[in-house]
């Protein structure tokens, strides 16, 4: 069946998104995922001691997915109260769970736990496309390790690099997300079984004032949902921070994925590196020359929109006042999904760019060449004066030869032609030109710097994420 065209879809779905990602914030993988807590709330309970059946918890296991929406739909028109209609639904395949389905449990014991869990699925795809990302980065880094090119700083032409050593830059801005994501991953706690007002105040009553059994079904729900601990204190809610620390992992990937699009966008006006352009790809409606920079344009874009989305959670955190209040909920419901699709969308486009750069080392020599003659004017004065000459008169005329050629450069357009000035100057000509004008003299230990970085920072990466690492991107448009 044909989408629907005439409703508001989403452009992170259709366009940026993977399945993987849109299927894990769709409403089927919400909703079972409740279930799956109750489920593992009534399993806890009859371990601790409860009155609840067996062929309760079997009749409760075999409806985790076949949820009846339509009908789920119905209740939450009548109760107005989205777990209160889920409940209802699911007793409704369950009946003979019905009388245990969320036993002592409060709304958030579905939401935030659920949330949690969704959460952390969704980081670990994250980090998955991160690690490709410095993968792809690493590789292309290797493979350029020892090609001079041009530094910049403040967009001029500064001394030279490689560009093998600058990718590493690209890299190592994703290399410390990733290390931001490991620890979210790591430390994110589950909140477990709290209660209205976080005192437990319903288990404590359900579990005859056995304090002990009621910290035991906390760990034993962590547990069952592969955490390692739960927070230690909450209120009705967990803490909102833990919205804002994990949407602010995403921001950082966002702000390295701009970071990394603008250079390259600069680099594709210079015409020494361009981002993929298929065969049929049309960069202008109008100039058909163009090979317009989209993808790394659709990064740009998106990153400003994750970026923009991590205040949020930042001032829900701030609202929410003594033990909760509901001012989160709708806000949640678009900033989490959001900020995770668009953050997929981003490294899926990376993937995408990162595995398919074009690199023209002529242009990029050709403007080395262009400006090493005035990197090369310190050497060429200390070479002159090992020939012989008088170092401060040596630096009078290779000031007045610079500026010469630097008029030829700016004001006629035309080549710059300082070496030839200067060998036809009489004082410098004993210098070797031909061995000072190597621009591997002037890279320092970039090449060396790019080996080691890819030995002690990516290939850890790569053999630690060495499945997700084969990932693909699945580019929409």
């Amino acid at each position: 069946m044909a989408p629907k065209k005439d409703v508001y879809v989403s452009s992170l779905v259709e366009r940026n998104a993977s399945a993987e990602m849109a299927e894990l914030f769709s409403p089927q993988t919400k909703f079972s995922t409740w279930r799956r807590l109750w489920l593992e709330l009534a399993k806890a309970q009859k371990k601790l001691g409860l009155d609840i059946k067996s062929n309760q918890i079997n009749q409760m296991k075999r409806h985790l997915d076949n949820i009846d929406f339509a009908k789920a739909a119905k209740f939450e028109k009548k109760f107005r109260h989205d777990v209160m209609a889920h409940i209802h639904t699911f007793a409704s395949v369950a009946p003979k769970a019905a009388p245990i389905i969320h036993l002592g449990a409060t709304s958030c014991f579905v939401g935030d736990n659920a949330d949690l869990i969704i959460m952390r699925q969704a980081l670990e795809i994250i980090a998955g496309k991160v690690a490709a990302v410095i993968n792809l980065l690493g590789k292309f880094a290797g493979k350029y390790r020892s090609l001079p090119t041009l530094g910049f700083t403040h967009f001029q032409p500064a001394q030279l690099t490689t560009v093998g050593k600058r990718a590493t830059l690209w890299c190592y801005e994703f290399v410390m997300d990733l290390d931001e994501i490991e620890h979210r991953l790591e430390t994110l706690p589950f909140r477990g079984a709290k209660g209205t007002t976080g005192t437990q105040a319903s288990f404590l009553e359900l579990f005859d004032g056995s304090h002990s059994r009621v910290k035991r079904l906390d760990k034993e729900l962590a547990a069952a949902f592969g955490f390692k601990k739960t927070c230690a204190v909450t209120g009705q809610t967990y803490q909102r921070k833990i919205d804002t620390l994990i949407i602010n992992c995403l921001a950082s990937v966002a702000q390295s994925a701009h970071k990394f699009c603008n250079d390259i966008r600069l680099l594709a006006n210079l015409k020494e590196i361009e981002e993929p352009f298929e065969e049929s790809q049309v960069g202008s409606s109008a100039m058909a020359y163009k090979r317009n920079p989209m993808r790394c344009e659709r990064t740009t874009s998106l990153s400003r929109l994750v970026i923009s989305l991590a205040s949020s959670p930042l001032m829900t955190a701030s609202e929410q006042w003594l033990e909760r209040t509901l001012d989160d909920s709708a806000n949640r419901r678009v900033v989490i999904p959001e900020a995770f699709l668009a953050a997929d969308g981003i490294l899926e486009i990376l993937i995408n760019v990162t595995d398919g750069l074009v690199v023209y080392p002529k242009v990029i020599e050709a403007r080395v060449n262009a400006e090493l003659p005035f990197m090369a004017t310190e050497n060429i004065m200390m070479a002159g004066v090992m020939a012989g000459g008088n170092r401060q008169q040596l630096h009078e005329k290779i000031r007045l030869h610079s500026h010469a050629a630097a008029a030829q450069v700016k004001q006629f357009g035309r080549e710059n032609d300082l070496i030839s000035r200067l060998k036809s100057d009489m004082d410098f000509k004993k210098v070797d030109f031909d061995k000072i004008l190597r621009p591997e003299n002037y890279i320092g230990r970039a090449p060396k710097q790019t080996d080691e970085f890819l030995a002690d920072v990516v290939a850890p990466i790569c053999r630690k994420y060495h499945t997700q690492i084969k990932h693909k991107s699945e580019l929409n448009v």
